[in-house]
């Protein structure tokens, strides 16, 4: 009986790939602008697709936070910056890379001092070993002061807490998610009471704002 034949190997997960994984997540709630990018970085549905099956293989497999670590430098390269973060009485670094689709941006993954990869979700005690998307050190973020200045994808969880404070962490809708309750005004400089809010992000970056209290999601053009 002759030997079955080996398979091939499988093609190494790119950035290209890890770029798909993050779009994949937005679909939810931009899946237009989720296309537009797909278009950008000329892929398939299909590809997208099997990056992000491989993708969920990979975070299943054993390591932990450790693991996390080995992950995104096999996937991502080195980072291309790193920073201190404090977070609450801890102390950890921030390693960033670049993504082409978001020039602006810079991927964040978290070490703890012991090595593992940690990440603050919310509420702000939850840490999970996920990164997020966040604003470049080298780049202004944008002017945040209504409703109207909130477009899908303009500007990170970081940003939004900043400039609606005091807003609320909620518990996300699913790994990977954030959800911050505010309060803000329609417009810039408009007289009366702000309106009650709760914002969604997907790896960091804003989805959607929706009202508690009635109407619907707001998504404005970007």
């Amino acid at each position: 009986m002759s030997a079955r034949p080996t398979p091939p190997p499988a093609a190494p997960f790119t950035p290209l790939d890890f770029q798909l994984v993050l779009l994949r997540r937005m679909a939810d709630h931009n899946p237009g602008l989720v296309e537009r990018a797909r278009h950008e970085l000329g892929v398939s549905v299909a590809r997208m697709r099997e990056a992000n099956r491989r993708w969920q293989a990979m975070t299943r497999g054993r390591g932990g936070a450790r693991g996390a670590r080995s992950r995104y430098r096999s996937v991502l390269g080195a980072p291309g910056s790193t920073a201190r973060r404090t977070i609450g009485d801890l102390e950890c670094e921030a390693l960033l890379w670049p993504l082409p689709l978001w020039p602006d941006l810079r991927f964040e993954v978290l070490l703890a001092p012991g090595g593992g990869v940690w990440n603050v979700g919310a509420p702000p005690t939850l840490v999970e070993p996920w990164g997020r998307l966040v604003r470049a050190p080298e780049m202004p973020g944008p002017e945040l002061r209504a409703l109207a200045d909130l477009a899908p994808w303009s500007c990170t969880v970081d940003e939004v807490a900043r400039a609606f404070a005091p807003a609320r962490p909620l518990e996300g809708t699913a790994p990977t998610r954030w959800r911050l309750a505010f309060d803000a005004p329609e417009a810039e400089g408009a007289d009366g009471p702000r309106r009650r809010c709760v914002a969604e992000f997907t790896w960091g970056l804003l989805q959607r704002v929706e009202f508690p209290g009635g109407g619907p999601p707001l998504t404005p053009r970007p």
